[in-house]
């Protein structure tokens, strides 16, 4: 291949990676990820497995440099780009890696097929390692406005990400013989996904419950949030004093059930500021609070105060808990900082009636948390989350677009409650009906279906994610075997 050629194809990976972290929201240009793959299979086709690699990596780069600048804004000017930048290549080394194994299944029967297995293994690999993982901008997650979307209530994240690709991946392979019926099989995931359309319900099965977000706001100063810990928690009682005098007055409804953002205050087991605005407003409120060394949850009753509470599982490395602290100093301010301890208990919370299940900010990009609430018998979802270190940047409705996956997965509405925004109720069918904007104080009171009925991803979805990779080692043993098979064969001869 000339030097232009080589060029040209290296250059395709990366606007294919670029467009596919165009296919994410706050955008609704889904459809985009179609391409972007479809144009990634076009340049490592007849490729050997280390050009593959080169190209994964750019395709990664070009996906993850636009996808992750919001870590930029949270570390500022004081670390650099390194973090931003490292992290990014980290992440793109994982597509390199699956795209080195690309010709290995090449030469299988329906090689798209497993060629898109092998992004679902490197997805479940960054999910994992190091330090327990990364899953940040799967392929899925940027599907939420698309029909692609319902294929989570059958398979979760997994299956979604697996349609989208085998479907781009597919129709390059194909495309020149797409009126074969053989091959029209690449639009199957496509086809699948609209006809899942009835299974992705709405309706209330246990009755309803008013809900109300208190978004207290917070200062955009990155960094500087580290000392403004009394400011976080003075904005979130002021604003809950507000609703409370809105409610007393007539002029919002009062609500079953109350919602703080995640690490919205410090405090003790007995906390008696705490105390009188949650008996002042007469509901039962969800603190998200730092207590104890934990990032957590409390459920405060009127009359008697803190309950029962949940501890966030899946910590944030270099943040909540820091790996190789001598290193850590050289990407984040957290370096000297404590471990938080994390919970080991699923997320299922008894309040107003109602058993709610909890996933904590980060802990929502990682499928067994809220699968973990859903299958414990979950009818609502609440996600807590403090964004207010990342600035004005896209972090908040990547966050928030996971959040819309979850609900069409487990067929539960979700209430994302974030510090300065965006905050949101959104429905069981993953669509937004309420939200509010980023650095603002506000109030938000919607009313949301309860549902018990476990869908097919709650029951099984661990499962199909186990057969999803556990095909894609099949398919590399396979493609090893006969690669090793041809080339005895051709010696002999």
């Amino acid at each position: 291949m000339s030097r232009r050629a080589d060029l040209t194809c290296y250059g395709a990976a990366a606007l294919a990676g670029a467009g596919l972290a165009l296919s994410y929201p706050p955008r609704t240009l889904w459809w985009l990820a179609v391409p972007a793959f479809a144009v990634l299979w076009l340049t490592v086709k007849g490729a050997g497995a280390r050009r593959s690699a080169g190209l994964g990596f750019v395709f990664g780069l070009g996906f993850f440099l636009p996808q992750l600048w919001w870590i930029q804004h949270f570390l500022g000017t004081e670390f650099g780009p390194w973090p931003w930048l490292v992290l990014s290549a980290l992440m793109a080394l994982f597509v390199s890696a699956a795209l080195a194994l690309v010709p290995v299944v090449a030469r299988l029967p329906a090689a798209p097929v497993w060629a898109a297995l092998l992004f679902v293994l490197q997805e479940t690999a960054r999910g994992l390692v190091p330090f327990n993982g990364f899953p940040w901008g799967r392929v899925a997650f940027g599907q939420v406005d698309g029909p692609f979307a319902r294929l989570a209530v059958v398979g979760g994240a997994p299956l979604v990400t697996f349609g989208v690709v085998v479907t781009g991946f597919g129709l390059a392979a194909w495309l020149p013989r797409l009126r074969e019926w053989r091959h029209g099989w690449a639009l199957l995931p496509f086809v699948a996904a609209l006809a899942l359309g009835p299974l992705v319900v709405v309706d209330a099965q246990n009755g309803q419950r008013t809900v109300a977000v208190v978004q207290g706001n917070a200062p955009d100063i990155g960094l500087g949030l580290l000392t403004a810990r009394d400011t976080l928690r003075d904005n979130h009682l002021r604003k809950t004093a507000e609703l409370s005098a809105l409610v007393h007055g007539g002029s919002v409804p009062k609500p079953d059930l109350v919602v703080w953002p995640e690490s919205a205050t410090s405090t003790r087991d007995r906390d008696p500021v705490l105390d009188r605005a949650v008996d002042d407003l007469g509901v039962p409120m969800l603190v998200g609070a730092l207590r104890r060394n934990e990032n957590a949850v409390i459920a405060w009753q009127p009359g008697t105060g803190a309950g029962e509470s949940y501890a966030k599982q899946e910590l944030v490395p270099f943040a909540e808990h820091i790996p190789l602290r001598a290193l850590a100093r050289l990407v984040t301010p957290f370096a000297d900082q404590p471990d938080l301890d994390a919970g080991s208990e699923p997320g299922v919370l008894n309040i107003a009636n109602t058993r709610v299940g909890v996933g904590i900010c980060y802990e929502v990009a990682y499928d067994y948390v809220l699968r973990e609430s859903a299958a414990a018998g979950a009818q609502l979802l609440v996600v807590p989350t403090n964004n207010a270190w990342y600035g004005r940047g896209e972090m908040t409705y990547q966050q928030l677009s996971m959040a819309r996956l979850r609900a069409i997965e487990h067929g539960r509405a979700v209430v994302v409650a974030a510090i300065s925004g965006v905050s949101a109720v959104v429905r069981p069918d993953g669509s937004v009906v309420q939200s509010t904007g980023m650095f603002t104080d506000d109030l938000m009171v919607g009313t949301v279906p309860l549902r018990s009925e476990l869908t097919f991803a709650t029951r099984f979805g661990g499962a199909i994610h186990v057969l999803l990779t556990g095909a894609a080692f099949a398919a590399c043993v396979i493609g090893l075997w006969r690669r090793r098979r041809t080339s005895v064969v051709a010696e002999q001869s």
